[in-house]
C-alpha cells in the first residue's frame, strides 16, 4: 500500500518527495512509514524494485485472450510492455535526475540519503523490464537496475509469457515460438529505446508486428 501510493509521487518529484506527502497519499500516519522502512532511501529503493518488477505486466499478458487473432494478441502485448517500460523510465529517470540513484553501485554509502557521487553517469536508465540487458534499460553501473541474473530471469519470464500467447499458432511459424517471442521483444525494446528525429519516427506497433509476421518484402520470394 505504501509503495503503491508512493510511486506516482516518486515519478513526479523524484527523490524530493517527502514521507509526509507519501503518508497523506496512503492515508496513514508518517510514523507508519518508518515502521515499514528504516528510512526514505529504503522506501525509494522499494519503489524502484516495484517499478522494474514484472509481476504486473506478466498478469496483463496472461489476461490476453488466446481466442483473439494472432496480430491482435501481439498488439495487446506490445501495449502492455510499452506501458511497463514507460513506468520504469518515469520512476527510475526521476530518481536518477534528482540524485537518488547516482553512485549507488556496490560500496556506495547511502546512509541518511546521502548522494555520494554527484558526478556519476547522468544517463537516466529510462528503463526496461527488470530483465532486459543494459542496452535496453537501466544502466547497471550506477545501481539503477537489477543485477544481471535478475535481468536474465525476468527477460525469460517475459519471453515465456509471449510464447504462451503465440503457441496456438505454432504451426504457422517457420521458427520456434521461443525465437519468435525473443524477436518480438527485441524489436519492441529497440523501438522504444532508440531516439529518432521526428521525420524518422520508429515503427508503429502495427508496423512492427507486420514486419515480425510478414517481413518487409511485398513478395517474400521476389528478392534475389
Amino acid at each position: 500500500m505504501i509503495v503503491a501510493a508512493a510511486l506516482p509521487l516518486v515519478a513526479e518529484y523524484g527523490a524530493a518527495v517527502t514521507t509526509g506527502q507519501i503518508a497523506r497519499a496512503a492515508g496513514i500516519g508518517e510514523a507508519t512509514i518508518f515502521r515499514a522502512f528504516k528510512d526514505k532511501d529504503e522506501l525509494l529503493d522499494a519503489c524502484v524494485a516495484e517499478a522494474v518488477g514484472t509481476d504486473h505486466v506478466l498478469r496483463e499478458l496472461a489476461a490476453i485472450s488466446l481466442d483473439e487473432p494472432l496480430a491482435d494478441r501481439l498488439a495487446e502485448a506490445a501495449e502492455a510492455l510499452r506501458a511497463h517500460m514507460e513506468r520504469i523510465g518515469t520512476v527510475v529517470g526521476a530518481l536518477h535526475a534528482s540524485g537518488h540513484l547516482r553512485g549507488r553501485g556496490p560500496g556506495a554509502d547511502t546512509r541518511d540519503g546521502a548522494d555520494t557521487q554527484d558526478g556519476a553517469d547522468s544517463r537516466d536508465g529510462a528503463g526496461t523490464p527488470d530483465g532486459v540487458d543494459s542496452r535496453d534499460g537501466a544502466d547497471s553501473r550506477d545501481g539503477a537496475g537489477p543485477p544481471p541474473d535478475s535481468r536474465t530471469r525476468s527477460f525469460s519470464a517475459l519471453r515465456n509469457a509471449v510464447v504462451e500467447l503465440i503457441e496456438p499458432d505454432r504451426a504457422a511459424f517457420r521458427l520456434s515460438p521461443e525465437k519468435v517471442a525473443a524477436a518480438f521483444l527485441g524489436m519492441l525494446f529497440t523501438r522504444l529505446q532508440t531516439p529518432l528525429p521526428q521525420a524518422e519516427a520508429p515503427l508503429t506497433p502495427g508496423e512492427l508486428i507486420s514486419v515480425l509476421l510478414h517481413g518487409t518484402l511485398n513478395d517474400p520470394g521476389s528478392a534475389r
